[in-house]
């Protein structure tokens, strides 16, 4: 990532069409590691001539202090529904059978939509659910067969992306027991029971909040460093296993 921020320096060294401006955009920008926000950094405080800057961030707070302070910010509220729609007929997309499903994981984002379309992942959640559905006890068959198929060769994506769902549970959990009841749509079917059962008070969605923390760093370190995706997917069942049963 920081060979290609420094790369920007050629770029930065070309002339603009028609002298017209360049614009670069940076997607995700809390994806950087600190070399390349450091070196990103430098170049937002001094900006080439004509050159606009774009920065894509899904996680604001975790940017450098120094780089938020040196940009407009600019919120981007999600797609409604209708526009969701509209967006996926013009990219011809196939809908499922339930889109409520389908809007509420994709939190108003075509491209996630469409990322979730292609890779399964509205089956993906639904099988996740039906786990959290039968802990504390857990159904240790389901959850190994969810990890067998994270491990398999060639399915890096669909790994990430289940990374992802697992996150997208653990924060409708914590939000579940924060306001008293499940958000709305329901990403799966039944969806609203779980979360109800399993995050049935304020302290149940604390538990599940500072898991969602934890959980995320832990994928995070996990796959900087390689660990089996399997390993990985069970280590946070289990979790979440513990978290349930208190």
């Amino acid at each position: 990532m920081v060979d290609d921020i420094r790369k920007l320096n050629r770029f930065f060294g070309l002339s603009a069409t028609d002298g017209g401006r360049r614009v670069v955009i940076v997607d995700a920008a809390d994806d950087m590691n600190t070399s390349a926000a450091n070196a990103l950094l430098k170049m937002l405080e001094e900006p080439p001539a004509r050159t606009t800057l774009l920065l894509i961030s899904h996680q604001p707070s975790r940017l450098l202090p120094t780089i938020r302070s040196r940009c407009r910010t600019l919120r981007l509220s999600p797609l409604s529904p209708a526009d969701m729609q509209s967006a996926l007929t013009q990219a011809g997309a196939e809908f499922p059978e339930n889109t409520d499903h389908l809007a509420a994981l994709a939190a108003g984002s075509v491209g996630a939509a469409l990322r979730l379309l292609n890779l399964g992942g509205l089956r993906i959640y639904a099988e996740l659910m039906q786990i959290l559905g039968s802990m504390p006890r857990l159904d240790r068959q389901r959850a190994m067969a969810l990890a067998e198929a994270a491990a398999q060769r060639g399915a890096s994506e669909k790994f990430e992306l289940l990374l992802t769902l697992i996150e997208i549970a653990l924060a409708r959990l914590a939000r579940t027991g924060a306001t008293g009841h499940a958000p709305l749509p329901e990403a799966a079917q039944g969806e609203g029971a779980i979360l109800a059962r399993l995050a049935a008070d304020p302290q149940k969605g604390r538990d599940w909040a500072d898991l969602s923390a934890e959980a995320t760093a832990r994928a995070r370190h996990g796959q900087a460093v390689n660990l089996d995706p399997a390993s990985l997917v069970l280590d946070t069942v289990f979790k979440m296993q513990e978290t349930a049963s208190r």
